[in-house]
């Protein structure tokens, strides 16, 4: 006898707390044994989504409760990383969405709950970190009704069942005043509101890959749900490929999820999500089936691209010193590899052997994949990211970004005039009790690449800053692109306290002295809109005779941290960022410096 299942998708606005929630939900179920260390954000299994506190692949688990087993996949909030929603999204039947009490529904809370109704799911609501001062529980409950009817939710979504909870504190509860006890009351809703799978174990087999990971001994392993049949341990099976082909394969390991491990089983039924290993060339959205008589499941359709850049093989003075990975066929094999699991990615070749044309669903979504490969020892250089255009009804069009600000009341009027020279326009403003403003825009999407930086400085690093993909409109006008120019050396050498002391007048440093750096490099933001080409590496002339005052301490003022994002978004067309294991280094295109 096969247990009830439930399947389950948490979705939510990035930092709304998914990952603690379903912590708490891990806590209470009794996977771990006492006294096991168990850390925060278990599901958070990835290094880069550790350090940056957020999720970045999907991934599922499960747990028993009762007699049914719920599996539960944890989705990213980030609208860069939809692709990973919305393939999840077809293994689940119903989904909990996730509001913070205190924010309400965000840009990222738009987009993942569009995605969901429009599969059909029923949410479970759930108004999280009503703990935390300054929670307006009934508010955010009202604000999410209001989104529901703004997406066009039909009359049974929109009378959704929904509960107060602290995933921190692991409770939930269905009313404010009952009494905070455990996770109870959530596990209890997911049983009443979220329907069993539907699916006939008498069909043929059809299991759809969503997912994919790699064992350095299974090879290539896809995990998905069983829409029909029964699928058994060392059976044979037909991958139906995208063009229609059918590919046998013996299917050498099956397995189940028990909390976070995966455990070996036998054979498992229509509605359960299972790990199969066996297929070497699957790819998501495929389907595994009966060899015999092939039936594919409708192709998993994911949002295109909204931004690209050139990846280019590092030509710099230094390149090849700091990076074991440096040829364009590495570059090239590895963009490739990305394409199996990352399926919101696109590579193409292009002209030159040493450049590729990547696009993605925004910088983070680019980010991430450049971070990950500097960590695996690449080296290579990207150009400014571009937003890609598109011909809709035979017009021109652009994508456009749904922007929220949460500001301090003091920058309102800077980011409002800012927002309107990058042509945004103001759709909403609501002034909080707190002394903060949230602003809402509608802006193309060019007009929000390098505008991270200047908002930070003008809300004094108190600002917070969320967007998501609108739609295609309209191409607008031309928009200000960064109104200052660069420093840049002009020779290579090593940077001294003495030249950048005399040039600090000329604007602001990316480095500090002691820095190896080569002609081209840009070392830092001019205070005029023209670049200006300086000499950071000339000493002092030393005599034999000593300066009154020479001993007295001087400082340079603080330097720029240029990470990653921020160079990203700070360059220029005619720049591009220099990206090892070890540094991020700006430069100019070597066609574009002065002839000397």
């Amino acid at each position: 006898m096969t247990l009830p299942i439930r399947n389950v998708a948490i979705i939510a606005h990035v930092d709304h707390g998914k990952t603690t929630l379903v912590d708490a939900l891990l806590k209470q179920s009794g996977i771990f044994r006492e006294g096991e260390d168990v850390p925060d954000c278990v599901m958070d299994s990835n290094a880069l989504e550790r350090e940056r506190g957020i999720t970045i692949l999907a991934k599922n688990t499960a747990v028993h409760y009762g007699e049914t087993l719920i599996n539960i996949v944890d989705t990213p909030g980030h609208a860069d990383f939809g692709g990973e929603v919305e393939r999840v999204l077809g293994m689940v039947d119903g989904c909990i969405l996730i509001v913070d009490a205190n924010e309400g529904p965000m840009p990222q809370t738009r987009f993942v709950l569009k995605k969901a109704l429009e599969k059909g799911l029923r949410p479970i609501v759930v108004v999280n970190k009503i703990d935390r001062p300054q929670a307006d529980p009934h508010g955010a409950t009202d604000k999410v009704l209001d989104l529901f009817l703004e997406l066009g939710a039909d009359d049974d979504q929109c009378d959704f069942p929904y509960l107060f909870a602290s995933g921190i504190s692991g409770y939930a509860k269905e009313k404010l005043e009952d009494e905070a006890k455990d996770m109870q009351p959530l596990f209890e809703a997911i049983l009443r509101h979220v329907p069993a799978p539907v699916g006939d174990a008498d069909k043929q087999l059809q299991l759809q890959v969503t997912t994919l990971d790699y064992s350095e001994y299974l090879g290539r392993i896809v995990i998905g749900k069983i829409h029909n049949g029964i699928i058994r341990m060392g059976q044979q099976a037909g991958l139906v490929k995208e063009n229609g082909e059918v590919v046998k394969a013996k299917i050498t390991k099956l397995m189940g999820f028990e909390g976070l491990k995966r455990i070996e089983i036998t054979e498992a039924s229509a509605g359960n999500i299972v790990a199969v290993s066996g297929f070497a060339d699957a790819n998501i959205g495929e389907t595994i089936t009966d060899p015999n008589e092939p039936q594919a499941l409708p192709l998993i359709k994911v949002d295109e691209p909204t931004l690209q850049m050139t990846f280019w093989v590092n030509d710099s003075p230094f390149a090849g010193q700091e990076g074991k990975l440096v040829t364009s066929r590495q570059v090239r094999d590895r963009l490739l590899r990305e394409l199996e699991t990352n399926v919101a990615l696109r590579v193409e070749e292009t002209d030159s052997p040493d450049k590729f044309l990547v696009s993605g669903r925004g910088e983070l979504h680019l980010g991430i994949l450049i971070e990950t490969m500097r960590r695996e020892g690449f080296e290579f250089q990207v150009s400014q990211p571009q937003v890609i255009y598109r011909e809709v009804n035979g017009q021109p069009c652009e994508p456009y970004e749904l922007l929220v600000l949460d500001i301090p009341e003091d920058a309102v009027g800077s980011c409002i005039e800012r927002l309107g020279q990058r042509k945004g326009e103001m759709q909403d403003m609501q002034v909080g009790s707190n002394g903060r403003t949230q602003l809402e825009f509608v802006i193309p999407a060019r007009g929000l690449i390098g505008f991270r930086g200047e908002f930070m400085r003008m809300t004094r690093g108190e600002g917070i800053m969320n967007h998501s993909f609108l739609d295609y409109r309209p191409i607008t006008g031309d928009i200000e692109a960064r109104n200052k120019g660069v420093l840049i050396s002009f020779e290579e050498g090593v940077s001294t306290f003495y030249a950048m002391k005399n040039a600090e007048d000329r604007g602001v440093f990316f480095i500090v002295p002691g820095t190896k750096v080569y002609r081209g490099m840009i070392v830092g933001e001019h205070n005029r809109p023209q670049d200006l080409e300086l000499n950071v590496c000339k000493t002092k002339q030393l005599t034999n005779h000593r300066a009154a005052g020479g001993d007295e301490l001087v400082q340079l003022q603080a330097p720029v941290d240029m990470s990653l994002e921020r160079a990203l978004e700070y360059i220029g067309p005619d720049e591009l960022v220099e990206v090892t294991p070890q540094s991020i280094r700006l430069r100019k295109l070597a066609k574009k410096l002065a002839k000397r």
